[in-house]
């Protein structure tokens, strides 16, 4: 049972566990599927602005994506920064367990011939190293974004939440989660194309450069347009549930974190 230092019956103690568990599993959940399929399509979104094309690429793994940082901050401002930084580890051995069973998936016979790291075209095993080839690429590229994002994403969440005394939940909603997903978008998409370059599409005439800084900023503009839309189910949310669990995260954090710790 959940402990912050206050009297509740059964039933609210339970409710907070179900939350706990609810949110954490949407995050994990959400963060196994984004780096299985992460880099497997690049969606092109491209617009006419003012008779000027307007290139907006992403992969479809970032679809999900905002959803994890609307996660661990529900859970920084209702359990505290200890139990947040927590599942950002557990996350982390989720993308080794991920990595883990690619690999085992390749190395358990039949084993089919490889050029350049996948089977012949006709070959039915292709499809599978295909997924594995990318799924490596993608998870070791997010464990290395993940990490520092999410740690980001938490340490200024909650350094926000300490200079403006609890208050402004909108600020340090957007401000933790608009900073991390940039280092997160930069960080993905370089570690990305150094590790699997076959998945990242440099379309003809344009330099590799040119490509992934569209990519990048093209990933950054939908997280950070997601991160904004969620300011108002984050606000609601986290008012239905503070009075759902019977806590009171303003006036209350500073004494949860010590009996979190």
């Amino acid at each position: 049972m959940f402990d912050f230092g206050d009297k509740v019956d059964k039933k609210t103690s339970k409710r907070r566990e179900i939350v706990f568990i609810i949110l954490s599993g949407v995050f994990l959940g959400t963060l196994a599927v984004l780096n299985i399929l992460g880099i497997s399509r690049q969606i092109d979104l491209s617009f006419t602005f003012f008779g000027r094309n307007v290139p907006f690429i992403v992969f479809v793994g970032v679809l999900p994506y905002p959803i994890t940082f609307l996660c661990t901050d529900f859970i920084s401002e209702l359990y505290g920064k200890k139990r947040a930084t927590m599942i950002v580890w557990v996350g982390l051995l989720l993308n080794i367990w991920v990595l883990f069973i690619m690999w085992l998936g390749g190395a358990l016979p039949p084993h089919p011939e490889l050029i350049d790291g996948l089977p012949a075209f006709d070959d039915p095993n292709r499809t599978f190293f295909q997924i594995r080839k990318w799924t490596f690429g993608a998870t070791i590229a997010s464990m290395i974004a993940y990490l520092t994002a999410q740690f980001v994403d938490v340490h200024i969440f909650h350094a926000i939440r300490k200079l403006t005394k609890g208050k402004m939940l909108w600020l340090r909603n957007n401000g933790s989660t608009l900073t991390s997903q940039m280092v997160d978008s930069v960080a993905v998409i370089t570690v990305t194309y150094l590790w699997a370059s076959d998945a990242i599409m440099i379309k003809m005439g344009e330099t590799v450069v040119h490509g992934l800084i569209i990519l990048i900023l093209s990933n950054y503009v939908y997280k950070m347009v997601s991160a904004l839309l969620d300011t108002i189910p984050f606000i609601i949310g986290t008012k239905w549930l503070s009075k759902y669990l019977k806590l009171d995260p303003t006036k209350e954090f500073k004494e949860r974190e010590k009996l979190t710790e």
